[in-house]
């Protein structure tokens, strides 16, 4: 057994240990990586040939989370784990979004990367290690690979840039920026993280800072390599070329790919069209055999030549797709209070990408439970996107929610998350259903849902717009870089990313490269670009709504919170909740009880004003201390022969003794009082070792009244 080990130095006695050849050696590569309690095994394994007919990378990564890592039981009635979590997913998308543009283009081997959590520290998050474990298995296997590559966590707190800081650090007030990047030690490939409204500036300091810490683990995942004797890459050929029909296709498409390019179209499907048209002219060319022979590098070769026609318009004649200036943001319109039943909607449409936003407010009850290994509570904002097959044309049926939904959905609730009230009592839900796609769909869900929310009345600090850029390089040096992104664009260029803001500053990014690295430069340049756009497109929005509306809207629930001595839970609650539920019964409301601070939190949560109301006067009344020599409206709950047992307070009831009711002298309660008539009383004085109430009646007669 050939155990090789390696360790990378955080700084501040925080040390990462790699080791491998000790678990999983059937795998084509395997290591763990440790950092304190938290490990991760990593295993790669490849396929040696490619299937028939794949032209593409099928590569799978699946980050998955064991309970028993933490010492836990997973949820549910299985007590298994099951589908993977959102937090699985997101992981799992940060590494394969760093991974993949690092294959080799004409490796199309299926290709499954395994990362386990299978010990766990709760207070260190393991999403940053991933990456690195994923690399490193990479490394000391044979697979074809450009990297090594890693991803650390870069957070600004008090001020002070760390590197993979613990859980509770970033979970601090002062914490400003939390990303993750991915690097080779030469260039950063991907980066995704929220912030509190920073300058660029600052993003690309964390940037540059985060790449030195990923230099030092590149390098020692090197040295892991060599020891490994793994450098050199197994040999493949996974492509069949026929460079005769390759020159012919050139010939006869690239001129005709320039020339639709160079009109500037604005309308996706007939530019499509006109596209598709010079792959059908020339195989009206061929005969039928050599139609069903050569159909799949007829396919190969046109797209091939598409892309580099359109590519080098952009970069010589600067003319977009729909022909637009480089930096020119597509048109924009939106409506607010489109749906007249949820409590906010909103629409925004940009070119030819379009959201429909609504918006939900609910109680505490209404908060989704998080139940992962690490990460658990409960949230109480959240952000669905949804992408239906008829926004992109096309006749096919929606199977569940899909990664790439899940990971917009989280980039979009990162960004709005930062500017909504902390003092908010709704649980509140924002879902986009796109309904229209060319492009830039989670920047139109971060436009949409800020408007949403404020038509719903929740006061957000301020709104947010977000934006996608795009980049277009070639061999020479030559570049440009493209505002607000078609879909077309992300596809056959070079960079996608998506920046989210206010006026202020940046609240959440994410950006995938799929050339070797970005300059500074280009980074800088990007960024600068993308606030202009982020600018014009916060003015568009503002001229639709400027500010959240004064009031939650007439239909909306209304919800009231109270916090109470601990020692009034039991009595708002009752015996088996016989209180509670006899006051949602009645006033037709939800009342949730929590404990926070050492208090009860009481919300009272009904579908209008005056229910509401209902409920809080009773809580209230429960909640309230009795006062010696105050007169209170009080209820006849039962007659016993020595007097009337009286409800004179929610919750509070007390003797009324048969010598306390009248002037007159009374020998028996028959004919005196009845259940549910409501009498005055006065307080006289409560029992200091009982607690018992004395109430009178007679003191409130005059002379002569009984």
């Amino acid at each position: 057994m050939k155990v090789i080990k390696k360790t990378v130095d955080l700084g501040g006695g925080r040390i990462v240990e790699i080791e491998s050849g000790r678990l999983a050696k059937q795998a084509d590569g395997s290591v763990v990586v440790k950092y304190g309690n938290t490990m991760l095994l990593a295993t790669v394994c490849a396929d040696i040939q490619a299937k028939e007919g794949v032209d593409f990378m099928p590569l799978t990564i699946e980050y998955n989370e064991k309970f028993a890592a933490a010492g836990k039981f997973p949820g549910g009635f299985f007590k298994r784990e099951a589908r993977p979590s959102e937090v699985e997913i997101l992981t799992s998308r940060l590494v394969d979004r760093a991974l993949r543009p690092l294959f080799p283009d004409d490796y199309h081997a299926n290709v499954v990367v395994q990362i386990m959590l299978i010990s766990a520290d709760l207070n260190e998050l393991p999403d940053a290690l991933a990456c690195l474990a994923a690399s490193a298995a990479l490394a000391v296997s044979t697979i074809p690979f450009a990297g090594p590559i890693s991803e650390v966590r870069v957070c600004k707190i008090n001020g002070q840039l760390i590197i993979n800081p613990s859980k509770s650090e970033i979970e601090g007030p002062d914490t400003t920026l939390d990303m993750i990047v991915a690097a080779t030690a030469k260039s950063i490939v991907m980066v995704e993280g929220e912030m509190c409204e920073v300058s660029e500036a600052e993003m690309v300091e964390a940037i540059g800072f985060a790449h030195e810490a990923i230099k030092k683990q590149v390098a020692v995942i090197l040295e892991m390599q060599a020891e490994a004797g793994t450098a050199e890459k197994r040999t493949y050929s996974h492509e069949k070329n026929d460079e005769d029909l390759k020159a012919r296709i050139h010939a006869w498409s690239y001129d005709k790919f320039v020339d639709i390019a160079a009109q500037g179209l604005a309308d996706k499907h007939k530019r499509g069209d006109l596209f598709g048209a010079v792959q059908t002219e020339f195989e009206a060319t061929l005969t039928p055999e050599e139609l069903k022979e050569k159909a799949f590098l007829i396919g190969q070769y046109f797209h091939h030549e598409e892309k580099e026609a359109v590519r080098w318009v952009m970069l010589n004649k600067l003319i977009r797709l729909d022909g637009r200036k480089m930096n020119e943001i597509r048109p924009i319109w939106s409506e607010v209070g489109y749906l007249p039943s949820p409590h906010g909607s909103a629409l925004f449409t940009r070119g030819e990408t379009q959201s429909l936003t609504t918006v939900t407010l609910g109680t505490s009850l209404d908060a989704q439970t998080v139940d992962g290994v690490v990460i658990s509570g409960e949230k109480k904002f959240m952000l669905h996107y949804n992408f239906p097959p008829f926004s992109t044309g096309e006749a096919r049926t929606p199977r569940g929610t899909s990664r790439r939904e899940t990971g917009h959905g989280n980039l979009a609730f990162r960004a709005l998350e930062k500017v909504m009230p902390a003092d908010i009592p709704y649980t509140v839900r924002v879902v986009s259903d796109i309904l229209e796609s060319n492009g830039s769909s989670s920047m139109a869900t971060v436009c949409a849902g800020t408007l949403a929310l404020m038509d719903a009345g929740v006061k957000i600090k301020t709104p947010v717009s977000g934006i996608a850029m795009g980049l277009i390089t070639d061999a020479s040096g030559k570049s440009v870089v493209l505002s607000d992104i078609l879909g077309d664009e992300d596809h056959l260029g070079d960079m996608d990313f998506k920046v989210c803001g206010t006026a202020k500053g940046i609240t959440a990014c994410q950006m995938d490269i799929k050339i070797e690295g970005l300059s500074n430069e280009l980074l800088i340049e990007a960024l600068n670009q993308a606030k202009e756009g982020r600018l014009h497109i916060l003015g568009k929005i503002t001229e639709t709504l400027a500010a959240p509306r004064a009031d939650y809207k007439e239909h909306a629930p209304k919800i009231e919170v109270i916090f109470i001595d601990q020692e009034y839970i039991g009595a708002i609650i009752g015996p088996g909740g016989k209180i509670i539920q006899e006051m949602q019964k009645t006033t037709g409301t939800t009342i949730a009880i929590t404990e926070e601070n050492n208090k009860g939190r009481v919300e009272v949560f009904g579908p209008n004003a005056k229910s509401v109301n209902a409920a809080m006067a009773i809580i209230r009344g429960i909640v309230s201390v009795p006062e010696i020599g105050e007169v209170y409206e009080a209820t006849v709950k039962s007659i016993m022969p020595y007097g009337a047992f009286v409800e004179f307070m929610p919750g509070k009831q007390g003797l009324l003794h048969i010598s306390e009711i009248s002037n007159k002298r009374l020998e028996t309660m028959d004919g005196v009082l009845k259940e549910n008539e409501v009498i005055k009383v006065k307080l006289l004085d409560v029992d200091k070792k009982t607690g018992k109430y004395k109430l009178s009646r007679k003191v409130l007669l005059g002379q002569g009244e009984n």
